[in-house]
């Protein structure tokens, strides 16, 4: 069977995702990784899977569903086709947490303050 080829790298900023997928269960970490091969391998990703974060400067969020639970993955590309995972968390409202989206934007500064 021929790989699949990768249009995008999804990459590891320091240990702020690692920490997140390791609390998971094996299920959940498994859907995880479904969905960022898919975001590495799809010309057009659906917003089902990956969607700009609204009022936000290039934060987007990796949307994963495991049966009844929803986790969200914030994430930004860095020269188009590298996606540089921040914080992940599970959503368990409506409204997306203000202190996970600090956290990714200050995640996302830090990250372009070491370029």
């Amino acid at each position: 069977m021929a790989e699949k080829q990768k249009r995008r790298t999804v990459v590891f900023y320091k240990d702020h995702f690692r920490a997140f997928f390791l609390k998971q269960n094996t299920k959940v970490q498994d859907k995880i990784i479904w969905t960022l091969n898919l975001i590495e391998e799809l010309h057009t990703i659906p917003k089902t899977n990956l969607k700009h974060f609204e009022n936000t400067d290039g934060l987007f969020e990796v949307r994963v569903q495991q049966s009844n639970d929803i986790f969200r993955i914030f994430c930004f590309f860095d020269r188009g086709k590298l996606i540089v995972l921040a914080n992940g968390f599970q959503k368990k409202t409506q409204k997306t947490p203000k202190g996970e989206i600090l956290k990714a934007l200050k995640i996302k500064q830090e990250y372009e303050n070491e370029k």
